[in-house]
């Protein structure tokens, strides 16, 4: 008998479904285009919110670190792979987002599970946003404390949770600032305040906040003008507004001693390269000197929410860059991103688990180096898709 059998049968069951993914390759990136099976298409799909990810500061800085530290950190931070250039971008960190200390995770995937199942355990709780991003939802398995999830951004509900919650050792709320897929802001200043209340720590995963929120892109701190020693973990990426690689943890010098000590997925890991830390601190350079990138974002993803809602699409509550436009089933939103594709527009269907059942939709990433043309062409399209595919009048 063979024993990998089971994978023709899951692999059918998730085609049947609608469920069924694969990889395309792209050939080219160029500003808010890529080149995908030969063919130019408007880039729709990208987190680069700022358009850094090409900048030539960021090639600058990533080429002079690679001639004078080469390739590899070669190692983990607790070998020999603590290279200066880690602790110069940890010191901006934490003066960007005005906290005493940061520390460098290499993704925000890893950073996630290995902050929370650091701090939290068998004999603590965790309540959090049942929208968290999956990273979120495995570091609290991880961690092996009680999860409790509350209803999304239901800030009633949380406060009854907390209440009949029982006596913990430790208590902490986790919430995604800026929701990946539906493109909402978690009310902080109300989860901030529960907090306070019922003795919890609060974390937040700032990953699309990092560089977007808040005037001078600092994050949702900055964005609600909440004190950022309010917050006791800060999240965010580097791969996303800040156009490299890479996460990093926010927050007290204890707590990055804390970390250095019992986060196994940075214990463990080897450090990142040279390269990518020259480029964010590069990054981070940019955003200090000018918010000029951040207004254009926000100009351009208000432009494009307004024209779909005037249409009578469903994009939920998004106040951000991320607009989902819902669609409801799985088939229909891979038949509307493949009418985009071929009418040059790269959207991708995002379908369950990402998103809940029914609610399938093509999530679109608005960013600063989208022309105006492009995005009212874009609009156009997607007005058509609409009526062909009766998700509009």
């Amino acid at each position: 008998m063979n024993k990998l059998s089971f994978l023709d049968d899951e692999l059918f069951g998730l085609e049947k479904k609608g469920l069924y993914r694969t990889l395309r390759t792209c050939s080219k990136f160029k500003s808010s285009k890529l080149v995908l099976d030969e063919k130019e298409l408007i880039n729709f799909s990208s987190n680069d919110y700022l358009g850094l990810a090409g900048d030539p500061v960021l090639r600058e800085a990533a080429c002079d670190a690679i001639e004078k530290y080469g390739c590899s950190s070669t190692a983990s931070r607790l070998m020999c792979g603590n290279l200066a250039l880690n602790e110069e971008l940890e010191k901006r960190i934490a003066g960007f987002k005005r906290t005493e200390a940061a520390l460098i995770f290499s993704s925000g995937y890893m950073a996630n599970i290995g902050v929370i199942s650091a701090l939290m355990g068998r004999q603590d709780v965790i309540f959090a946003d049942k929208d968290n991003h999956a990273s979120l939802v495995d570091g609290c398995i991880l961690s092996r404390a009680k999860l409790i999830r509350y209803p999304h951004k239901n800030i009633k509900s949380l406060e009854r949770i907390l209440k009949d919650a029982g006596k913990y050792s430790r208590r902490l709320i986790v919430t995604d600032s800026l929701f990946s897929m539906d493109g909402d802001i978690a009310p902080l200043p109300e989860i901030i305040e529960l907090a306070n209340t019922y003795s919890c720590m609060v974390m937040i995963d700032d990953a699309h906040a990092t560089g977007v929120l808040g005037r001078t892109g600092r994050g949702s701190a900055e964005y609600f003008d909440i004190p950022e020693e309010a917050i006791d973990i800060h999240m965010g990426t580097f791969g996303k507004a800040l156009g490299s690689f890479g996460a990093y943890v926010a927050g007290s010098r204890k707590l990055k001693e804390l970390l250095i000590n019992k986060a196994r997925s940075f214990i463990f890991s080897t450090a990142l390269p040279p390269s990518v830390i020259g480029s964010v601190i590069a990054a981070i350079s940019i955003l200090e000197m000018d918010n000029t990138r951040i207004k254009m974002l926000n100009k351009n993803a208000g432009y494009f929410r307004n024209q779909l809602q005037k249409e009578g699409f469903n994009i939920l509550d998004t106040k951000s860059q991320i607009i989902p436009l819902i669609v409801g089933g799985n088939e229909k939103a891979i038949q509307l991103s493949r009418f985009l594709s071929q009418n040059g527009i790269f959207a991708l269907a995002i379908r369950p688990p990402t998103v809940p059942q029914n609610t399938a939709r093509i999530r679109f990433s608005i960013t600063a180096v989208h022309s105006k043309e492009e995005l009212s062409y874009a609009i156009e399209i997607i007005k058509k898709a609409g009526k062909k595919f009766g998700i509009t009048q």
